[in-house]
């Protein structure tokens, strides 16, 4: 599929070993693909907090949309540099079509791999028999020494595998998982694979530890390390260093659906704009011009009945770089963390090796449990240790049958990125608020 955005961001996207935090929830955009009728898209990657998985470089999780309301997929001819593009479909089908003379079907559980190294033009268009679309779309990014790459096209389709204690069934569309290896070569090592979770069913992952990995959720819910909870078309991310990926589906009644994604870090810079990937602003200015002039650089498309796209115009100023998160300090390996409740004091305290390195302060109103300040000592900042203190926290406040309020605006932020502490949160009222100021003099 295009980025057929009418204003395209451009962005300089970096990744390097141990970036980020090491889990991350990543919230999705919606875009518009262009028209009154257009499907909506909701796009994960890239994103300020994060540019890249691996070498995944860009992720639009869509439907499922009534194609008798949004009129489906046409896009017209469109060209791609530096970049594989990879279509994964849950329901509905697509017609492609390319500059290499491929002429091929996008089902569910079949994987489309299109290579646009140098360049390669083409179509996507959602046929006569489908009434519902609802898939992803995703980008890989060509390293360097690659990035000119012939034009190729490559289809697939994966066994399913059963989970490891009858947890579900994954499809591995790219690299290796639970014994299955996808044919479809690529230019960096990759995992891309469906996984179905049972209803209640947990499990745990062999993966590769010096991959990334991301969790792609579609339909009903999951749980990751660090406690977290994902919603539909979120994303959860996890840093290297991880030897399993364990998830687990609390819901009782319904099944889930995630794309699990990982890669070594891409250690590239890459510049992203329209539906090219290059590495300079001069680069896709280039690609663009070419387009632009009917260059034969990405081919023709036969069989679309209709015109090409036209490439949008390029933003009178150059790209600012974008880079992923300062890296955090986490504590050495040996050092010994614990949360616990000072209740005495009101308050939730971190200790690391015995001293305490930070708190989070309550009153209890009822069956409420109001936070109202959280502080890390100076000494320990930066390793992440006020998410840990929080997230124990509010855990104990769930194993106590209690409520929370989230007057702390540290706490507060917190809950935007952990919705799995959702159905215990209360709002924080001015009459909460008033009765707060009174229990603590101020």
């Amino acid at each position: 599929m295009s980025n057929t955005e009418v204003h395209p961001p451009e962005v300089l996207c970096t990744s390097s070993p141990g970036s980020s935090a090491p889990v991350e929830i990543l919230t999705p955009r919606s875009v518009p693909l262009g028209g009154p009728r257009a499907m909506t898209v909701r796009r994960t990657l890239p994103q300020r907090a994060r540019s890249l998985i691996g070498a995944w470089c860009f992720a639009d999780h869509y439907g499922p949309d009534d194609v008798a309301e949004t009129g489906g997929m046409d896009v017209a001819p469109h060209p791609h540099i530096g970049l594989q593009t990879v279509s994964w479909l849950f329901t509905g089908e697509i017609e492609h079509r390319d500059s290499l003379g491929s002429h091929a079907m996008v089902r569910p559980g079949e994987i489309n791999l299109m290579t646009g190294g140098h360049g390669i033009a083409h179509t996507e268009v959602s046929t006569p028999s489908t009434t519902v679309l609802h898939g992803v779309q995703l980008w890989v990014a060509l390293p360097a020494e690659h990035r000119d790459a012939p034009r190729d096209f490559r289809h697939h389709v994966p066994e399913p595998v059963a989970l490891p204690g009858g947890a579900g069934e994954a499809r591995v569309f790219l690299g290796a998982l639970l014994g299955s290896v996808s044919p479809v070569p690529t230019f960096t090592p990759l995992l891309g694979a469906e996984l179905i979770l049972a209803p209640g069913a947990t499990v745990s992952l062999p993966v590769d530890e010096t991959y990334e990995h991301g969790l792609l959720l579609d339909t009903g819910a999951l749980t990751f390390p660090g406690g977290n909870r994902l919603a539909p078309a979120e994303l959860g991310y996890l840093a290297p260093g991880h030897a399993t990926v364990d998830i687990a589906n609390p819901s009782a009644d319904e099944s889930a659906r995630v794309i699990l994604l990982g890669g070594p870090p891409f250690g590239e810079e890459i510049v992203m704009w329209w539906n090219f990937v290059g590495r300079s602003h001069d680069e896709i200015a280039e690609a663009r011009t070419a387009w632009e002039a009917h260059s034969d650089r990405f081919g023709v498309v036969e069989g679309y009945p209709g015109d090409r796209l036209p490439a949008p115009t390029l933003p009178n100023i150059r790209l600012q770089p974008r880079r992923n998160p300062v890296p955090q300090t986490p504590p050495a390996p040996d050092e010994t963390t614990q949360v616990r409740l000072a209740a005495e004091a009101h308050r939730y305290e971190i200790l690391v090796e015995g001293a305490v390195a930070g708190f989070t302060e309550f009153r209890d109103h009822g069956a409420q449990r109001v936070f109202f300040h959280t502080v890390v000592e100076d000494a320990y900042a930066g390793r992440g240790l006020a998410s840990v203190l929080v997230r124990e926290a509010l855990n104990h406040v769930r194993s106590s049958g209690m409520h929370l309020v989230p007057i702390c605006p540290y706490v507060a932020k917190y809950l935007t990125k952990h919705d799995g502490f959702r159905d215990i949160t209360d709002e924080a009222t001015p009459g909460i608020r008033s009765w707060l100021k009174a229990e603590l003099g101020s």
